[in-house]
C-alpha cells in the first residue's frame, strides 16, 4: 500500500461514517468537500467556505538540516500549505504550525530562524497565524502546517471539474526544483545571503547565479497565491491541482477525480532556461525532470476553451502556458513528443513506493 491507497482507504471510512455521524461530528451538509482535494472546503453562514489544508515536514526524508538555513525552512513549511489552497482558488487567512526537534537543536538559534522565514512569507501574503505546538523529539525535526482559506461560495476549485476538451494550463517553469535537488545532491549549496537572485551583483559568473537561482526554487518555493486566487474569484479554472509530486503524476490525480484522459504536447511544457543550461553540461534529461521532479509548487488547471481568451499572460509576474488537452478517459493519460505519443504514467514521487 502506498500513500496515494491508504488516503483512498482514509475516504471511504469518513464517507461511510456520515451515516452514523453523532452530534458531536461536523454535519456532513456543512462538508463540501473533504479528503481528495488539495485541501477541504467547508460551507460557512457569512457567503464564504472555509478551506483548510496541512502538510507535513519530516527531516531526513523532506529536507536535510545541512543543505537548508532555518530561515528557508521556515518559508518552506508555509509556502507548501499556502500552494494547496491556491490550488483550491482560495484566499489563505490564517495558520497554524507545530514543530518538534531535539534539544539541542532548541537551543542552537534554530527556531528563531525559523520563524523569521516564516513571517516573512505570512506577512508578504498577509496570513496570520493563529496556533500550534512545539514539542521535543530525539533528534530528528517534525514540522506540521496548516492553512485556513476562505473562497466565495461556490468558487472552490476542484480537481474533479475537468471535461473533454478543456485547455490543460501550467503556472511558471517546471524542472527547477528537481534540479535543484540533483544539485544539491551531487553537493551544491547556497551561496547567497540575500532572498532573491535579483539581489546579485550581475558582475558575478552566470553559472553562480544559474545555480542559487535553482537551488532557491527547491529551497525556497513561491506558492502560485494571486494565480489561484484569479482562477477562483473568476471562475475560470474547471479543476485545479498544486504541482508538488510532479506534472506526470500531479496530472494523473486529476483526471482520475474527473474520470477524463488527457493529451500533453511535450513541446509546450515551459522550462527554465537555467534547467536545459544545467542539463546540457551533467548529460540530464530536462524533460524527464519537469516531468517527473516535482515540487515546483506551480499550478496545473484546466479552462473551458471559449474561457481561455479570459487568461491573462501573467500574474504577479508569473507566466501561464497551455501544454494540452483533456480528453475522454477511454484515451487515457498521453504524451505527444513530435510525432511519438506515449502514455504519461505517474513517475513522481510516493513516500512508500515499492
Amino acid at each position: 500500500m502506498n500513500e496515494f491507497d491508504l488516503i483512498d482507504k482514509l475516504r471511504r471510512r469518513v464517507e461511510q461514517a456520515h451515516s452514523s455521524a453523532s452530534s458531536f461530528t461536523l454535519p456532513a451538509s456543512s462538508l463540501i468537500r473533504g479528503i481528495g482535494d488539495d485541501a477541504a472546503v467547508i460551507r460557512t453562514e457569512i457567503g464564504k467556505n472555509t478551506v483548510v489544508t496541512t502538510d507535513l515536514l519530516v527531516e531526513e526524508i523532506d529536507f536535510r538540516r545541512d543543505t537548508t538555513r532555518p530561515d528557508l525552512l521556515g518559508h518552506k513549511a508555509l509556502a507548501v500549505s499556502l500552494s494547496d489552497i491556491a490550488a483550491m482558488g482560495a484566499c489563505p487567512r490564517w495558520a497554524l504550525v507545530s514543530i518538534g526537534l531535539s534539544k539541542k537543536i532548541w537551543s542552537s538559534g534554530f527556531v528563531e530562524g525559523f520563524y523569521e522565514g516564516f513571517f516573512r512569507l505570512a506577512d508578504h501574503f498577509d496570513v496570520t497565524l493563529i496556533g500550534g505546538d512545539v514539542s521535543s523529539t530525539l533528534e530528528r525535526i517534525f514540522i506540521d502546517s496548516i492553512v485556513i482559506g476562505e473562497s466565495v461560495k461556490g468558487g472552490a476549485v476542484f480537481r474533479s471539474g475537468a471535461q473533454p476538451g478543456d485547455q490543460i494550463f501550467v503556472t511558471g517553469y517546471l524542472g527547477d526544483a528537481a534540479a535543484g535537488l540533483r544539485l544539491i545532491e551531487r553537493g551544491a549549496r547556497l551561496q547567497q545571503t540575500t532572498r532573491q537572485l535579483d539581489d546579485y551583483s550581475m558582475s558575478r559568473p552566470s553559472s553562480e547565479r544559474s545555480i542559487d537561482h535553482l537551488l532557491l526554487r527547491h529551497l525556497q518555493p513561491e506558492p502560485r497565491v494571486g494565480w489561484g486566487l484569479l482562477l477562483g474569484d473568476k471562475q475560470l479554472a474547471t479543476a485545479m491541482i498544486d504541482i508538488s509530486d510532479g506534472l506526470s503524476s500531479d496530472l494523473n490525480h486529476l483526471c482520475s477525480e474527473s474520470k477524463v484522459g488527457a493529451l500533453v504536447d511535450a513541446s509546450r511544457i515551459p522550462i527554465d532556461h537555467f534547467v536545459t543550461e544545467l542539463c546540457g553540461r551533467r548529460a540530464l534529461d530536462p524533460l524527464m525532470l519537469a516531468l517527473h521532479g516535482g515540487e515546483d509548487f506551480e499550478l496545473l488547471f484546466t479552462v473551458k476553451a471559449e474561457n481561455v481568451a479570459k487568461l491573462p499572460r501573467r500574474v504577479d509576474g508569473v507566466p501561464v502556458t497551455r501544454i494540452g488537452e483533456i480528453t475522454e478517459a477511454t484515451s487515457g493519460i498521453r504524451i505527444a513528443e513530435g510525432s511519438k505519443i506515449w502514455n504519461l504514467e505517474p513517475g513522481g514521487w510516493e513516500h512508500f513506493k515499492g
